[in-house]
């Protein structure tokens, strides 16, 4: 009797999309104690918005590092149809609009509206 070889490989499988299935409701169950801890440790990510909540708390570097280098460049010099942040020559009004209401390629609402001040200054400094 000759035995199948695909046999272990559907039983390791399945085994794998049980213990999926199995971790996923664990994680939705605990998501209120895993968000905490998550931010407790101060790891990225941990809740959207989170270093942007707090003006006194908020870290401009941080969010372009996090939503504009993917565009931008990891130096802010820009690259294809994005310009450079470091050379722009728009006023911190302008740049204040430019996050507030997206031009071109650039989307709205990228930073808060209560953290636009802190991170035009920001871009305006990249230049200096």
């Amino acid at each position: 009797m000759k035995k199948n070889p695909i046999i272990p490989f559907i039983l390791i499988m399945a085994f794998g999309i049980g213990l999926i299935f199995f971790l996923s409701i664990e994680g939705v169950n605990n998501k209120e104690e895993i968000a905490s801890e998550h931010a407790e440790s101060g790891e990225e990510g941990a809740a959207e918005g989170g270093e942007e909540a707090a003006a006194g708390n908020f870290d401009p570097e941080a969010l372009a590092q996090g939503k504009c280098i993917g565009c931008h460049g990891n130096s802010y010099e820009g690259q294809g149809a994005f310009p450079s942040l470091v050379a722009t020559k728009l006023s911190e009004d302008e740049i204040k609009d430019v996050l507030a209401n997206g031009k071109g390629a650039m989307p709205a609402g990228l930073v808060p509206e209560e953290n636009l001040d802190a991170m035009a200054a920001w871009v305006k400094s990249l230049g200096e």
